[in-house]
């Protein structure tokens, strides 16, 4: 039976407070990721932080896509019917165009550098859309990601001609496509049986699900996120605002130090990933290409042409967002 969890929660510690009871309300934080994975990492942080503040709340994650699948948690969320989920913001994109500036081919330069976006006035745009939806972010985070090759290495864009491949964005589809790839739209989750079938020659997406998904079983070729990233994409932990604001002060404030402790542990981990990567694929026995600074450019001008053009005459204001992002050094 569906039903808003904010109301749950309210009602519960209603009758907590109206009977002295210690009985806690439950809170449903649901990803697809492994358990293994540092997405999954920052929202274990989050509950275990919140269950140590003995405030009468408990956060249940259901991991790997076991409550909704991947690509279906924003609606869920926007609508009471889930509490909480790790996301990549971009695969609400087809609901809200503007959230797929957070996953733009080039856009972001570094870790630190989407660290600084993510406190810059470009995000505070991006969550007043968020709180139409009766959505809020939680936990901040950006990972970097690369490109995988089934037979072949992929560093330029002359590389994926011809090729079915996936990428995580409509931008990067975009960009993709505009470079001769035929595109297949998918979650992550999905990638290794989509290339164990052959219905993938080539893939993009993050360090952390390449690793976790065990997509150097299936490949030839793995180019890192090194001292050039194409991929950056935005991967918050989001809540649903009705439901954070029925709590009670004491709650807000274990959930709220518990997001911060997990929002830096997220950043560091996310630096970590990138080389950890490396290890994994070379320990496989996958060769390693490295995306020089002309290919990146090559790149990066072939999503002006394409994704930052359609993003622009597509999407209400979409030039005054783009502009906001790039203003952030």
């Amino acid at each position: 039976m569906k039903f808003k969890f904010s109301a749950a929660v309210a009602a519960v510690a209603l009758t907590a407070g109206l009977a002295g009871s210690a009985s806690a309300a439950e809170l449903r934080l649901s990803h697809q990721w492994s358990t293994s994975d540092v997405r999954h990492q920052v929202a274990q942080i989050v509950a275990d932080e919140v269950a140590a503040a003995n405030v009468d709340l408990e956060i249940k994650i259901f991991a790997s896509g076991s409550l909704f699948k991947a690509r279906e948690q924003y609606r869920p969320l926007s609508r009471g019917q889930l509490d909480m989920t790790v996301l990549p913001l971009s695969y609400a994109g087809g609901e809200r165009p503007e959230y797929n500036l957070t996953l733009m081919p080039g856009l972001v330069k570094n870790h630190d550098h989407a660290a600084r976006l993510n406190y810059s006035p470009f995000m505070d745009e991006i969550q007043k859309i968020m709180a139409e939806d009766d959505v809020m972010v939680l936990v901040h985070g950006y990972l970097a990601g690369g490109f995988v090759g089934v037979d072949r290495c992929i560093t330029k864009p002359e590389d994926v001609a011809g090729l079915q491949t996936r990428a995580a964005g409509k931008a990067f589809e975009e960009m993709l496509a505009a470079a001769g790839a035929s595109i297949a739209s998918m979650a992550s989750s999905e990638i290794y049986n989509a290339m164990q079938t052959g219905v993938l020659q080539a893939v993009n997406t993050s360090s952390s699900s390449f690793v976790s998904y065990r997509i150097y079983e299936q490949v030839k070729c793995y180019t890192p996120a090194g001292d050039v990233a194409l991929w950056f994409m935005y991967q918050p932990l989001l809540m649903n605002k009705s439901t954070y604001e029925s709590l009670n002060d004491a709650q807000r404030a274990a959930l709220d130090a518990a997001a911060k402790k997990a929002e830096a542990y997220y950043l560091e981990e996310a630096k970590k990933e990138d080389a950890a990567s490396v290890e994994v694929f070379e320990k496989a026995g996958v060769e390693i290409a490295r995306m020089t600074q002309e290919e990146f450019n090559a790149w990066r001008d072939l999503a002006k042409a394409s994704s930052y053009k359609s993003f622009v005459e597509s999407v209400e204001d979409g030039q005054k967002l783009l502009d906001m992002a790039l203003a952030v050094e």
